[in-house]
């Protein structure tokens, strides 16, 4: 399984981007996705992620409240909403899978993937 994360542009402070992770091929078990963004001269860091049944969700303290998590019901998929983007938020988002209930992890995933560029402009 790979997963693709798309969705990424420009777009000016206070905006919105809603970025996909899609999954080609079926894994065998169960696995929970997290989203990480890596800026310029920063280290990766994680944004949120969701479980299997789609029910649970974590965030970052920067991404609570300004982004949601989602799974649409053929588990194919993983969803970002991103609101009220700020200039902070630039950098390449990806998404990672883990099979099981523990959460991907920055050296601990399964299924990974190329990213996705997002730009906010002042």
């Amino acid at each position: 399984v790979q997963l693709q994360a798309s969705g990424g542009g420009l777009v000016q402070s206070g905006g919105s981007l809603r970025l996909s992770c899609v999954a080609s091929g079926r894994a065998r078990d169960p696995y929970t996705v997290s989203w990480f963004r890596q800026a310029p001269g920063k280290e990766r860091e994680f944004v949120a992620a969701i479980n299997w049944a789609g029910d649970e969700t974590f965030y970052s303290d920067s991404a609570q409240g300004r982004f949601t998590i989602s799974r649409d019901n053929t588990k194919t998929a993983v969803f970002l909403q991103m609101h009220s983007l700020k200039t902070e938020d630039t950098a390449v988002y990806s998404c990672e899978g883990r099979l099981g209930r523990l959460y991907p992890t920055v050296n601990n995933y399964d299924f990974w993937g190329p990213g996705t560029q997002v730009t906010v402009s002042s």
